[in-house]
């Protein structure tokens, strides 16, 4: 792959794009004669990776090696100077790599010593249709890192069709799937970078189909398109989508924002938590279309919440928490008698009315836009896995929030609130179905999540969402309180699965 003509400018925007795909044990070979461009592309892919664009970076020229405390760390070695291969190792070449990066210059000089599958880039002076002096980089590299460089480049071509080609990006802190985010920013101007490639279907787990089909969790970005779309039609504060690119499955988002419905201490604000019940009241008196029309022609069809996916999530707890704090799997009289009694349950949920459900609405997903008035000021993202289902789901999401404790006052108060806009909303508004069909969803959020945080930390190798557990625990007895959950109380105490610490792996 040949890159360029780039001048200085281009040069460090190329390496930055560079430095964001850049793993652990990567090793980013830099040839070419004295002069190429090297060192100039070394300095500002150090600086991309510190996230500092004044960082100092000096040449190794004279120090062979400079170390930088970057995410992941960077090795910048210069091995001009040396006067044999088997010096390579004295360095720390192979420490470099099983800590984070290294970046050569001069690789040729390490002969054999240069580890194998090594990303290979080699500069040449060259000169612009204009005649100005210029550089282009030819770049060499296994079939995963050619996947990874082609990846980056198309977020840079996504800014560019969005008329900000010359972005700065930055990292910003993903979620527990597998889609990353960066912001992106040109003066004044800032924006969000959604990455989530196309996810092909997992193997099947139940009547031939993938765990994503059963639970109709989003496959690419065509759902959140359309979801965002129809949000802000009906004057909702989803982000606008400023370009996509579908085949790659990335998306240019409006920034909502970065500030949140939690205190400095991790606590619920409870004037933005009550204003994020009064969207959501908005939004179930709102008549949402099933099907939305994307602008290619196709239509996305808001999946229901049927019987199938509400089973497969609830067993996640048979599936991963009973084995982690029971020592064994649940055995085939245990899940017969956990369907029965989740499959009445799915029976109530089902007869009670059915709106547009976001699915996470809880803190990390609502922007606070103080500034703003009315529902506006509640900013809406992470929907792509949205469903058509009671509007209790998401009212439970936000009251009973997974990753901080809302207080049982609290919970009263925002379930008091909801209703009270519900009733003033509709006539036929069922406040006892309403809060009974609330204790049913709450649990089997619930019970989902108990199994989710556990596969994190023991598949995933994401320990932090273990803290959460005794807040889960917590909130499933709240549910269990309600009479038409009396089966599944006794079923729970039982198998003592409530009354249990769990420890990270």
């Amino acid at each position: 792959m040949q890159f360029g003509p780039f001048d200085e400018p281009a040069m460090a925007r190329f390496a930055a794009d560079l430095a964001r795909i850049v793993l652990p044990g990567d090793c980013v070979a830099l040839s070419g004669d004295l002069g190429a461009g090297k060192t100039s592309f070394a300095r500002a892919f150090i600086r991309a990776l510190a996230g500092d664009a004044e960082l100092e970076v000096p040449s190794p020229t004279f120090t062979l090696v400079q170390e930088y405390a970057t995410s992941p760390p960077v090795a910048h070695f210069d091995l001009y100077r040396i006067a044999d291969p088997d010096e390579v190792a004295e360095l720390g070449l192979d420490e470099a790599l099983e800590a984070g990066i290294a970046l050569i210059e001069w690789p040729e000089r390490a002969g054999t010593a240069l580890p194998a599958g090594a990303i290979g880039l080699a500069f040449s002076e060259t000169v612009t249709d204009a005649g100005a002096d210029a550089r282009t980089i030819a770049i060499e590299a296994p079939e995963a890192a050619v996947a990874r460089i082609r990846r980056t480049l198309a977020i840079r071509a996504l800014l560019l069709s969005a008329g900000h080609g010359g972005a700065n990006r930055a990292p910003l802190t993903g979620d527990a799937s597998t889609r990353r985010y960066e912001t992106a920013t040109d003066g004044a101007w800032r924006a969000i970078v959604m990455d989530a490639p196309p996810m092909p279907d997992g193997p099947p787990v139940r009547d031939g189909k993938p765990y994503s089909q059963i639970a109709h969790l989003a496959e690419d970005i065509g759902p959140f398109v359309a979801v965002a779309r129809m949000l802000t039609g009906a004057g909702f504060a989803a982000p606008e989508i400023m370009a996509v690119d579908h085949e790659a499955g990335l998306i240019l988002l409006e920034d909502l924002g970065e500030d949140g419905v939690l205190d400095a201490a991790r606590r619920p604000i409870p004037a933005r938590y009550e204003a994020s019940v009064d969207c959501l009241a908005a939004m179930h008196a709102t008549d949402w279309p099933r099907e939305i029309v994307l602008e290619d022609g196709t239509v996305h069809r808001v999946p229901a919440f049927d019987l199938g996916a509400f089973l497969i999530e609830v067993d996640l707890l048979l599936d991963w928490y009973v084995p982690r704090v029971a020592g064994a799997p649940a055995s085939a009289e245990d899940r017969q008698s956990w369907h029965a009694i989740w499959q009445a349950l799915f029976a109530t949920v089902d007869a009670g009315p059915k709106t547009l459900a976001m699915r996470d609405f809880h803190s990390p997903n609502i922007v606070w836009r103080g500034e703003r008035t009315g529902h506006d000021r509640v900013g809406l993202i992470d929907f792509q896995d949205a469903l058509w289902t009671h509007p209790a789901y998401d009212v439970m999401s936000l009251i009973r929030d997974a990753r901080v404790t809302v207080e049982p006052d609290l919970q009263s108060r925002l379930l008091e609130a909801y209703c009270a806009a519900r009733d003033q909303q509709a006539e036929d508004f069922d406040e006892t179905g309403f809060r009974e069909c609330s204790a049913i969803l709450a649990a089997q959020r619930a019970a989902k999540l108990l199994g989710i945080f556990v596969r994190l930390d023991e598949r995933d190798g994401k320990p932090g969402y273990i803290a959460h557990l005794p807040r889960i625990q917590t909130y499933m007895r709240q549910s269990l309180c309600h009479p038409a959950l009396a089966d599944l109380d006794a079923w729970l105490a039982a198998h003592g699965l409530l009354d249990v610490t769990v420890e990270p792996r």
